[in-house]
């Protein structure tokens, strides 16, 4: 008997020592495959946007090329499989035998890449959290003393690939737990924190700055009334984001020719563009050059007309973006959602209610509040938004305002993209 306990601890010492190896593996990897999107993505992003607003042609021919690429790859390279993005995960973790297939990796790398460089409106998230799940899939099969940890293991990945992405691995770790697991498990907490580390660890290394440099000086006690108008005003924008989504992809389903889809889409992609250049690829740049003028922006028809075109056109154009076959998900649009809307409400309340508050802090605690009932993970967005600046001065009203926009939501429309099945709408 005793040494039949000696075994069975020995195998359990070796599992887990290979489990944590793996884990460290895991985590290095889905670092430089986040790292490596963002790049690549933000460079020829850059590239294409300033190509087409020298030449306004550009908005007109960028989509279709895109979405036509994206569509051959599918079709001769990954086997004709659509990307479903988060649902993916949830069907391999739901399920014994289904599994990530390994070419998941370049499909999601490659297509996200290419919708957002040639104008889709969403981001590359989403290929990233799947891509870096994969990864996790992979070791997961091909160590057999790993069969009952597939979901530690995924989640591992994607913890990685979001904290390279927004230098957060709270929100990392939060991620995987609140959109993905659900699982409170010691082996949860180790894969994710060990994938964690190694990412924090590189991005160190690498001396990577926060995606947005700003100096958030304060909050007033005043503001509180006017946080909660933007708790709810958020709630219902993620709310409409989810339906256009889901809308879209129901009646882009009925076009049973593909092109047709790609001509649809890249029709009104292309239009909206044209219009409004900010809705153009993840959008991070029109932030961050709006963040450089909250201060100074002044309510006229001109800015209210684009403001609201803008928040009205954002859910449409992701919601053809992802339905005529481009790659992405919610994050990066809640987030430019969040911010429009926040420097609206803000502009507005100084303007005509002399309310003095500071445009900047509503722009933030918008971006929180969009994302955090888009996903229904208020704490992911809590650490993400604070990860994202790299400043914690508005955590509580980021908190509070992140619960309010979630509830808000979820009693208007109780899914998400990630959650709402076909059959719920029958």
């Amino acid at each position: 008997m005793n040494a039949i306990s000696k075994i069975r601890r020995n195998h359990i010492l070796i599992k887990l020592k290979k489990l944590i190896v793996f884990s460290l593996l895991i985590g290095f990897l889905c670092t430089f495959l986040a790292l490596s999107l963002k790049k690549i993505t933000e460079y020829y992003e850059t590239i294409f946007f300033n190509k087409a607003i020298n030449n306004p042609l550009f908005f007109l021919l960028f989509p279709i090329i895109g979405l036509s690429v994206i569509f051959f790859l599918r079709q001769y390279l990954f086997k004709k499989n659509e990307n479903k993005g988060i649902k993916e995960i949830f069907e391999s973790t739901n399920s014994k035998s289904k599994n990530l297939p390994i070419y998941k990796i370049p499909s999601h790398y490659i297509n996200g890449l290419l919708t957002v460089i040639f104008g889709g409106s969403t981001g590359i998230e989403v290929s990233t959290v799947v891509a870096t799940a994969t990864i996790g899939s992979v070791v997961q099969r091909k160590e057999n003393v790993f069969q009952e940890y597939k979901t530690e293991l995924i989640s591992a990945g994607i913890a990685a690939g979001i904290t390279a992405l927004f230098y957060s691995p709270i929100a990392g770790i939060l991620f995987a737990y609140e959109v993905i697991s659900k699982k409170r498990t010691k082996t949860f907490f180790l894969t994710t924190i060990l994938a964690v580390s190694v990412a924090s660890g590189l991005l160190f290394v690498l001396n990577e700055p926060p995606l947005f440099n700003l100096k958030i000086t304060t909050w007033h006690l005043h503001a509180i009334p006017y946080f909660i108008l933007l708790g709810i005003l958020a709630g219902l924008n993620s709310v409409y984001l989810t339906k256009c989504v889901i809308f879209f992809k129901r009646e882009f389903s009925k076009i049973k020719i593909s092109y047709y889809k790609i001509i649809i889409g890249s029709i009104i992609l292309s239009a909206s563009l044209f219009l409004f250049p900010q809705l153009y690829g993840e959008g991070y740049n029109s932030i961050k050059e709006i963040f450089l003028q909250s201060d100074t922006i002044k309510l006229s028809y001109t800015i209210v007309f684009t403001f609201i075109g803008i928040l009205i056109l954002k859910p449409i154009v992701t919601s053809i973006t992802l339905a005529s076959g481009g790659d992405g998900g919610v994050f990066a649009p809640s987030l430019f959602i969040g911010a429009f809307l926040g420097l609206l409400l803000a502009t507005v309340l100084n303007t005509f209610f002399y309310a003095n508050v500071i445009p900047i802090n509503f722009m933030i605690i918008g971006m929180a509040a969009v994302l955090s009932a888009s996903i229904h993970a208020p704490f992911t967005a809590i650490f993400l938004i604070c990860g994202l600046t790299n400043d914690y001065t508005l955590f509580f009203p980021i908190l509070v305002v992140c619960l309010i926009s979630k509830y808000t939501a979820k009693i208007i429309f109780p899914y998400t993209v990630y959650t709402f099945l076909p059959s719920l709408a029958k």
